[in-house]
């Protein structure tokens, strides 16, 4: 198992805190730009715009760009399984802290979708990650 540290991102403005391996916030730009995509994955063939670094509206970039540092880092299945939770947690936490008094009318409506969405993520990745994660490993 790697170590893993929670602290303030600042992206859209507001801060979160996210989950993420040391190796995440310890990282020059320029290595994250080598181990980070943001949402869905690189060696999947798909088309990058088929998974959203957006819900509804809202950037969750940075979750899923800590989900990749986990993929990259870690080297077992109990890695890849804290990491895919947490990355649901990170979403969900991106989720409850968008600002939402611009969506005073339907802002409960819109933090239920983006949850049903955060949710196929993380199935999407339970079922599908296991290619990616395990691709770099030797």
């Amino acid at each position: 198992m790697f170590t893993r540290k929670a602290a303030v991102t600042q992206r859209g403005g507001y801060g979160v805190m996210l989950c993420a391996p040391d190796e995440y916030w310890d990282a020059s730009p320029s290595d994250l730009e080598k181990m980070c995509n943001g949402c869905g994955s690189k060696k999947s063939g798909w088309m990058p715009d088929l998974v959203p670094d957006t819900m509804y509206g809202l950037d969750i970039k940075d979750a899923c760009n800590a989900h990749d540092v986990v993929y990259a880092v870690g080297r077992t299945l109990a890695d890849k399984e804290q990491g895919d939770r947490e990355f649901l947690n990170n979403l969900l936490r991106l989720i409850e802290k968008a600002p939402s008094r611009a969506w005073l009318l339907i802002g409960p409506a819109l933090t239920m979708l983006r949850r049903r969405r955060a949710l196929k993520y993380y199935e999407a990745v339970v079922a599908f990650g296991g290619p990616a994660f395990w691709s770099n490993k030797s």
